[in-house]
């Protein structure tokens, strides 16, 4: 029954996450507060690893909250489940589309469309800075506790090293992935 909710909640996501990867993030934190299979802070690494590893990142995502559900086979079900939709609809729209290609309509759709995948990747922008940089449950007792300073810090640091120093984004990446572990390896992280 897992694995069939697995699929129906992915399904869900990659038929309704228009725009790609990083439209699903909305989904994934509906999937995470319904199902209980992640948690925030799971969410969090979910977009790190999904972001730093080859591949898109929606189907990156499924594959590992899939995992974290239900092990190998979890991962496999979810990823199938986010990518069936895409297929589905590549299928019947090819045939349909090479004719109405060059219509006013289909264009204006897809030209509506930008707006909604733009809006669902800023909110997706917008919870992941929330999640990092904030911990609301803080909140109420210590104003100045509700902030993850460590995070805070290591943000500016990598806006003034790529600022400073013009490299390839993979080095960043990989620089930050390696302060993540070490971090967490020394407790600094929650």
């Amino acid at each position: 029954m897992l694995l069939l909710r697995l699929y129906y909640e992915f399904f869900k996501a990659g038929l309704f996450a228009i725009g790609g990867g990083l439209a699903t993030l909305p989904f994934l934190q509906e999937i995470s507060q319904k199902t209980g299979w992640f948690t925030t802070h799971d969410l969090t690494d979910l977009i790190a690893i999904s972001e730093s590893t080859p591949g898109a990142i929606g189907v990156n995502a499924a594959t590992y909250a899939g995992f974290h559900a239900s092990g190998v086979i979890g991962g496999i079900v979810a990823t199938l489940g986010l990518v069936t939709p895409s297929i589905i609809v590549i299928i019947l729209i090819s045939k349909v589309l090479q004719k109405f290609k060059s219509s006013a309509i289909v264009q204006n759709a897809f030209y509506g469309l930008r707006p909604a995948s733009t809006g669902l990747i800023a909110a997706a922008g917008f919870s992941v800075v929330l999640a990092t940089l904030l911990t609301v449950t803080d909140l109420p007792t210590d104003p100045l506790g509700a902030f993850n300073w460590f995070g805070i810090v290591l943000a500016v640091l990598i806006y003034l090293a790529i600022k400073k120093w013009n490299r390839h984004p993979v080095v960043y990446i990989g620089a930050s992935a390696l302060v993540g572990i070490v971090a967490g390896y020394l407790g600094i992280l929650g």
